[in-house]
Formats: structure tokens, C-alpha cells, sequence
């Protein structure tokens, strides 16, 4: 067994685990207990290998050794690195309490400051007993990162103090979020302390970025990818936060030109190529090129380049991965890729043209506002509904071309739905035939933002 009261004690019995699965090194536990199959990965591994009972206290889980047990899923990618495959839940955020706490003595803090981790490979195919646990040991977080987090705690816990716990978001931080926890039901709202609105239950959590980061921290892999925009920690403190560290490092440039830019940074960049314009933002932050910003990685930060006409209209609207059908129907909205790229921290680089060249306007971190993530639900909502009911083609014209009834950007002024792919034989399988065609497989397509919101709810603001 181990010693309750020592780290290295519980974190050595815990590696153990590593390259088994709960069957292998529990199953006699299991079977003592008649284990029906009920409850999650982690409950049975804190009942049935560490022996206590599951619990929610605001204790951490080895209350002595002060470290607090997670478990979490693993994806492997193609070239054989693991990846999260989604973002660490830890404890629920208390809005009725929090408000009264300091972050250095926080619920939060007092739970989560050290944590145990147990990555276990998830499978669908497999019962979870049989899941192979890949990855295990302890996590405290560096310096560097800790700054971000207990900036990220502080913007969470005065948007509750402003009555705004209902409009808390995933975007609104960099490395520790809030995230929903619970169902859509009535029961999982809360009252909160300072509006009558209630707001949904949300927990604290650690961002898919920053759980890959931690991966490969433990797992090893070569870092040397990634290049930092703070390279001193200690300057976070000097300066309100990562935001204005890097829309200072773009002020210098605004109003000139990409090729001046260039010059200006003694580059030769190819102007054709499709990385030009995220190695010039590397460059500006002062990036390696060809390397990851760590910072926008751990915090999962989609960043957008954005080509203005004259008139401040992008000149293209804006696209995101493509869509699965069946994965889109058999998924719940609170957990869509949809609503986790909605709930994503943006970074803007707008560029506008003037006759041939390209001026650098303006930067902007930006997350979709909370009313706005409803609005743009009705369009997810549309097309479960429309490819559920296997009513995709409207009509086809005589030359052949299809038309859908999928969401225009008439009937929705943030988003519509609109093909992203090769050709119309780049397809993805429906799971309900249509039923004017018969077709069982259809063109890729995708989820956009308006090009007009994005010139007035983002650029003008």
C-alpha cells in the first residue's frame, strides 16, 4: 500500500497502474465488491486501487499529503503522441462562497495546488475496466503558468462579483476555465450571489491546451516545437496581463504595411505561402519561426488572420473544421465541438488592403459573447434537426447543383452553414438517407461566422 501522509509515497504506489488497466490490477477488489459496471474510471479507481470512497469534499483527496486524485482520456494522434481528449474537470465553482475568498486561499487553491494524474487510453469499443492506463504521476504548476492561472481564478471570480455568473464563458481566460457541469436541466442552475438570474453550474477546469501540455511534460515528448512570448515570468507581474504583454509587441507595427513589417524584422518571408502570415505574427511576438506560441497553445487560442476591403468587410467569411454528420446528431450541444470553439479565446490580426498592400489595422483578443453563443445555438440546432430528419436537399436545379436547407446567413446573423471541401465528392457519411435524393453520403461542410459580424461585433468594437 502507501503512506497516507507522504507524496512520494502515493504517487510511486500510483505509477504503478502505468502500462495495466483497473482489471488487471483490481479485478479481485471488484469482484469482492460486485461491481455492476456502474459509475466512472475515476470512481473506481479511487474505491477499488486507493480505497476510500468517492466524495466531493472541498478537501483534496489525500488530505494529509495535500494532492488531489484526476483522472482523464486519452487520444492517440497519428504519429503516436497522446493527446487530451478533453479538458480537466476539477471542482465545482461555489458562486454563493467564492466571491469571499482570496485566490492563495481558496477552495480552488486549497483543493488543486498539487494533483496526482492517471491518463488512461479511452476506447469506445472496449469496457472501461480494460481502458490502459498510459500515463501517471504528479503535477504542480511552474511559476510561469501558476501567474496565468491565478490571473485566469481572479477574472472568474469578478465576474461573479458583478452579478455576471450566468454569462461566465470558456473564453474569458487563458488556462483555468469555467466550464458547464451537469445537463441542460433546471437542476443544474444555481443561484448566484449578486444578480436573481440564475446562472448554470459550471466547475473549474484545466483547458485541453494546457492538459496537452502537461502530457507532454510527462510523457516526455520534445518541447523544442514551441517558442515562449514571455520569456520571464516575473514581467506578468509589472504588467496587468498576457493580453496587453502581446497587443503591446503589435502596437509599433500598426499602420504599416506586411512587406515593411518585414524589413522592419529583417525577414524573407515567402508571400505566397500559406504560413506567411502566422510566421509574421511569430515574428512580431518574437517567435522562432515555424515554432507553436506555448502561452496560445496551453490556453487553446484560435487565432485568425483577417484581410479587410476598404469598406472594413473581411473579404472572405470565416470557417471552421469541417463536421461529421453522424458525430453532429449523436453529440449534446454542451458537449459539440461547435459550442468548444464558440466558448474559445480568439486572437484577431486585421489586416486591411489598401490598393495592393496589406496594412496591419489592429489586434484584439475576443471571446463571443454569452448572448451571442445563444443566438448561434438555433443554427447548431437546425442542422441536427435537418440532418436527423434526413431533409438536406431542397431542390436540384437542371445543371445539376444542389440546394439544402441548411442554415443561410439570411436566417442568422453570426453564423450559416456552408460546404468545405475539394470538390462535391469529398464527402462524410449521413446517418439518415435524404430523402429527396436518396444520397447516403454528402459534401463536407461547415460551421462560419458572417463576415459582417465579424466587421461590426469584432473589428468596430
Amino acid at each position: 500500500m502507501f503512506d497516507l501522509n507522504s507524496e512520494d509515497s502515493i504517487i510511486s504506489y500510483a505509477k504503478q497502474l502505468k502500462g495495466r488497466t483497473l482489471r488487471e490490477i483490481c479485478g479481485v477488489e471488484i469482484e469482492k465488491h460486485g461491481y455492476k459496471g456502474k459509475g466512472n474510471f475515476g470512481q473506481i479507481l479511487e474505491k477499488f486501487y486507493f480505497g476510500y470512497e468517492p466524495n466531493s469534499d472541498a478537501e483534496p483527496d489525500f488530505k494529509e499529503a495535500g494532492i488531489e486524485l484526476k483522472s482523464s482520456p486519452l487520444k492517440t494522434l497519428k504519429n503516436g503522441e497522446f493527446r487530451s481528449k478533453e479538458r480537466l474537470v476539477l471542482n465545482i465553482i461555489n458562486y454563493l462562497e467564492v466571491h469571499k475568498e482570496e485566490f492563495e486561499t481558496s477552495s480552488f487553491w486549497k483543493k488543486n495546488a498539487h494533483l496526482l494524474l492517471v491518463f488512461y487510453l479511452h476506447d469506445r469499443n472496449l469496457n472501461l475496466l480494460d481502458y490502459l492506463i498510459k500515463l501517471v504521476d504528479g503535477w504542480q504548476y511552474p511559476n510561469e503558468d501558476l501567474k496565468i492561472i491565478k490571473q485566469d481564478w481572479e477574472f472568474i471570480n469578478q465576474k461573479i462579483k458583478d452579478g455576471k455568473a450566468h454569462e461566465l464563458s470558456e473564453g474569458d481566460t487563458f488556462y483555468l476555465g469555467a466550464c458547464t457541469k451537469g445537463s441542460t436541466a433546471l437542476k443544474s442552475f444555481r443561484d448566484q450571489p449578486f444578480n436573481e438570474e440564475q446562472a448554470k453550474q459550471r466547475a473549474y477546469s484545466l483547458k485541453q491546451g494546457y492538459v496537452n501540455h502537461i502530457i507532454a511534460n510527462i510523457a516526455e515528448e520534445e518541447t523544442a516545437v514551441y517558442g515562449k512570448i514571455i520569456e520571464r515570468p516575473e514581467i506578468l507581474d509589472k504588467v496587468r496581463s498576457i493580453e496587453e504583454i502581446v497587443i503591446l509587441k503589435f502596437h509599433p507595427f500598426y499602420g504599416k504595411s506586411a512587406e515593411q513589417i518585414e524589413q522592419e524584422l529583417g525577414l524573407e518571408l515567402n508571400q505566397k505561402a500559406k504560413s506567411y502570415f502566422a510566421n509574421l505574427t511569430n515574428a512580431i511576438l518574437g517567435i522562432e519561426l515555424g515554432k507553436k506560441i506555448v502561452e496560445f497553445q496551453k490556453a487553446g487560442i484560435i487565432v485568425k488572420t483577417i484581410r479587410l476591403k476598404k469598406n472594413n468587410l473581411p473579404k472572405e467569411d470565416i470557417s471552421f473544421p469541417t463536421f461529421e454528420y453522424r458525430e453532429l446528431i449523436e453529440t449534446d450541444w454542451e458537449d459539440s465541438d461547435f459550442k468548444n470553439i464558440l466558448e474559445s479565446k480568439f486572437f484577431f490580426v486585421f489586416y486591411q488592403f489598401e490598393g495592393k498592400n496589406l496594412i496591419l489595422r489592429k489586434v484584439k483578443f475576443w471571446n463571443m459573447p454569452h448572448s451571442d453563443i445563444l443566438i448561434t445555438k438555433n443554427v447548431w440546432d437546425n442542422m441536427v434537426e435537418t440532418i436527423s430528419n434526413g431533409a438536406i436537399v431542397k431542390e436540384v436545379t437542371p445543371n445539376g447543383n444542389r440546394k439544402t436547407y441548411f442554415p443561410k446567413k439570411t436566417e442568422n446573423h453570426i453564423s450559416h452553414v456552408r460546404p468545405h471541401a475539394q470538390n462535391r465528392d469529398d464527402t462524410y457519411k449521413l446517418p439518415v438517407p435524404d430523402k429527396l435524393t436518396g444520397l447516403t453520403e454528402y459534401t463536407k461542410h461547415c460551421f462560419w461566422f458572417n463576415a459582417r459580424y465579424v466587421r461590426d461585433e469584432i473589428y468596430l468594437k
